[in-house]
């Protein structure tokens, strides 16, 4: 535990009132935070009255003022021309806006007094800015209030500031520290909670690596615990849990709504997390035009190991939030969005995470491996997953994501992180060429189906002429597959930068099944074979010898497929079935003469 002793002589006893000083004054912050959002809303109500006004129910009621008087505002709200609006209600909301800023400096003052001073000038000083007469106000005056941006200074940019110092004021004089969380007013029943939140922000932790963020602050306040983390450094994300009695609720805002969506999919391991749907806010210091989106979800259990499970998946999400649009667009260099969400979201599931793979570079590092290890394989410019495929290149990059993890995490140097990424690479090419390979053994399987067949076609030539018929209409079928095959099994090759190499065996095996499936069809309209037709017993002969070669070219194909691996035996298999195949060549040649005299 911090002293508190030490903080009692630093603060005087104005220091005791601090923690919930510092509550009021956060809650005075998203008081005020929502009135100028409700400004802006009734400027654009005023401006389309066909617009349906915005609801700002859920905020008011999480933020403890009356929703009806927002909703009045808004409803009420019409234009007085192009330069102001007319909203019922909006100078005592201006006055109570000036109120939450008053309560946030006094907050500061407890503990900062010399800071507070100089907010209270610039309070002084923007005061005229929150005086109308009646309900009438200048359209201007809403931007100058509502502005975060441009050089003059303005309320909503002092809301901010102050927001953002009470915040480290909260940090610096938190009276206890559980497991890395400061934490204030907690009970002996909020530790377990508070650890279990901790326990899992803490497993994840390292994954962030030299990256700010992650710091959690908790309150208990009355009958609420409250815990608070930071995330990363931008403004953009809000996340809070509370709980209450044997109720979790947690409060998620993003101004990416597939952000948003991916850190709910997280959690589909847990199904006593409900979630909201996905609600679009809009909020005053975002670009106009500009939403956030709003997700809640409630896990309701009198279990504690069940509680506790929720807040520490909580926790330990938390860090796969970070930099993670920055990672989406570096990995959508090379794949679809979808794909890009897709192997966050497994970096994410497998506890590896995105940001050692934007430490060690992002794309730059995927960039070079292509140089080094495939320049004459895919082209420039050639995407990744056009040059590989795209289930073959989403399983490269989540590898890529797990090589820079691993290595960092265990010290190692940037080196071997760029060898293990080319090493991986390396030997997926070598594997397309192997998949290639297993292509010509399925075209090889279609050939031995058309060889068979025509044996037992030709031996059965006597009296089931209807059975030959029958199988010409299956070969002419077997033979348009093979033709669907062989165009994928080129596409592959050339994308693979394998043409030269496995084009001419694809053809081969093509022109033989075209050649298989015409003799189907010549055989099945040739009369009926007399008895002892020596043709007959010669084409016999020549379909088994077709029937021969299709295994020993299928035993060919498969055994030199698996020769990347390194297997000696897979080597000598594809050069024995390679002799037998050319015997069976020298005996068909024969063969065929001989059904050429006999006919």
């Amino acid at each position: 535990m911090i002293a508190k002793i030490a903080v009692v002589a630093h603060l005087g006893e104005e220091a005791l009132l601090l923690p919930r000083r510092i509550h009021d004054a956060l809650a005075a912050n998203d008081r005020a935070k929502l009135r100028m959002t409700a400004l802006q809303a009734a400027v654009r109500r005023a401006r389309d009255p066909v617009e349906t006004p915005v609801d700002l129910t859920e905020e008011a009621r999480a933020a403890g003022l009356d929703p009806r008087g927002l909703a009045d505002l808004l409803a009420g709200a019409t234009a007085l021309g192009s330069d102001a609006v007319s909203a019922p209600g909006v100078a005592t909301l201006l006055e109570d806006l000036g109120r939450d800023v008053d309560v946030m400096i006094d907050a500061l003052a407890a503990g900062r007094v010399e800071e507070a001073e100089a907010f209270r000038d610039r309070r002084r000083d923007l005061a005229p800015s929150l005086g109308v007469d009646g309900d009438a106000i200048a359209v201007e005056r809403v931007r100058a209030i509502t502005a975060a941006g441009g050089e003059a200074d303005g309320l909503h940019r002092l809301v901010m500031d102050l927001h953002k110092r009470l915040n480290r004021l909260a940090a610096e004089h938190a009276e206890e520290e559980v497991d890395g969380a400061r934490c204030s007013g907690l009970t002996p029943a909020d530790r377990p909670l508070v650890a279990a939140f901790m326990r899992g922000v803490n497993t994840t932790r390292r994954l962030k690596f030299d990256h700010p963020g992650l710091d959690t602050t908790v309150a208990r306040f009355g009958d609420r615990l409250s815990i608070q983390n930071d995330i990363g450094t931008t403004d953009a994300h809000v996340l809070c849990v509370t709980v209450r009695s044997a109720e979790i609720t947690l409060t998620y805002t993003d101004v990416h709504r597939v952000r948003a969506a991916f850190f709910v999919s997280l959690f589909d391991p847990l199904p006593e997390l409900v979630w909201s749907k996905p609600s679009e806010r809009r909020v005053a210091g975002l670009a106009e035009g500009e939403a956030f989106h709003l997700v809640t979800a409630t896990l309701a259990s009198d279990d504690e190991r069940v509680r506790a499970r929720g807040l520490e998946a909580i926790g330990a999400a938390l860090v796969f939030l970070i930099d993670w649009n920055k990672a989406r667009k570096q990995l959508q260099r090379f794949v679809g969005k979808c794909e890009a969400v897709e192997i966050l979201r497994r970096a994410a599931e497998r506890r590896f995470g995105h940001r050692a793979f934007l430490e060690m570079g992002g794309a730059g590092l995927v960039e070079g491996a292509v140089q080094r290890v495939a320049a004459g394989r895919i082209g420039y410019g050639v995407r990744l997953d056009r040059a590989l495929g795209a289930r073959v290149a989403v399983d490269f990059l989540g590898q890529v994501l797990r090589i820079a993890a691993e290595s960092l995490l265990a010290g190692r140097s940037d080196r071997l992180v760029r060898d293990g990424v080319d090493a991986d690479l390396a030997g997926r090419l070598e594997r397309s060429g192997s998949s290639l390979l297993q292509g010509v053994v399925a075209q090889a399987g279609l050939a031995h189906a058309l060889a068979a067949g025509l044996a037992e076609a030709i031996a059965g030539r006597g009296g089931a002429d209807r059975d030959v018929a029958a199988f010409a209409t299956t070969a002419k079928r077997i033979e348009e597959k093979a033709d669907r095959l062989a165009l994928d099994l080129r596409l592959g090759a050339e994308r693979f930068g394998l043409a030269a190499e496995v084009e001419p065996l694809i053809d081969a095996m093509e022109e033989s099944i075209d050649a298989l499936e015409e003799a189907a069809f010549y055989l099945s309209v040739l009369p009926p074979a007399e008895p002892g037709d020596r043709g007959d017993e010669r084409l016999a002969g020549l379909a088994t010898a077709a029937v021969r070669a299709a295994e020993a070219a299928t035993r060919m194909a498969d055994a030199a497929s698996c020769v990347p691996e390194g297997h000696r035996a897979d080597v000598e298999d594809a050069l024995a079935a390679l002799g037998d195949l050319v015997a069976i060549e020298h005996e068909a040649d024969d063969l065929e003469r001989a059904a050429i005299a006999a006919a």
